[in-house]
């Protein structure tokens, strides 16, 4: 799945330690620097916050 924003990501959370959002994986040097970058179109870890696939599987 192709990913155009770390904002629809179930990985992007928010830290409040640091008061902003950050991605929560474990990402290695060329990872973050893309991350960092803003080139995250072929981000191997982005997943789909969908909060209402939850819901459906309940139904």
């Amino acid at each position: 799945m192709e990913a155009s924003c770390c904002e629809t990501c179930r990985n992007y959370v928010y830290d409040e330690d640091y008061e902003y959002y950050v991605c929560d994986m474990d990402l290695d040097e060329d990872e973050m620097y893309r991350f960092l970058s803003g080139s995250t179109d072929s981000c191997p870890y982005y997943q789909l916050d969908n909060e209402y696939l939850i819901v459906r599987k309940q139904m």
